[in-house]
């Protein structure tokens, strides 16, 4: 399974955010290949003020249905709409979903293991 998350920023002005954010998620809801949709408002920080205002995670059987659908005209319109938003209002991000397959996460081989050093 993968995943496609959207980080949003704190923005200038939330009610703004609000509108854009509401009609780009009406089109995300009609996206196809969607497993699941995760919609999260964050609250705080240890730290003060969260660097992040809301974060949206579209969850995917894999890359190839991802693509699909970020590709197809409703992907191509929510595309659009979020760019409505100011430049810098957003990080997009993929990646591997691990725990659904078991719960424990795979060696990457890019990495040196405490074995390979012994």
């Amino acid at each position: 399974m993968i995943k496609f998350m959207i980080l949003f920023h704190q923005p200038t002005d939330p009610d703004d955010f609000e509108n854009v954010f509401q009609d780009f998620l009406a089109l995300i809801e009609r996206m196809p290949n969607i497993l699941r949709r995760q919609v999260v408002h964050v609250t705080g920080s240890p730290k003060g003020l969260p660097q992040y205002y809301r974060i949206l995670e579209l969850y995917f059987e894999s890359p190839e249905k991802q693509e699909e659908a970020l590709l197809s005209p409703i992907g191509q319109e929510a595309g659009k709409e979020l760019s409505r938003l100011p430049e810098g209002t957003a990080e997009l991000l993929f990646a591997d979903v691990y725990e659904e397959e078991g719960g424990s996460t795979p060696d990457n081989p890019d990495v040196e293991s405490d074995e390979d050093e012994a």
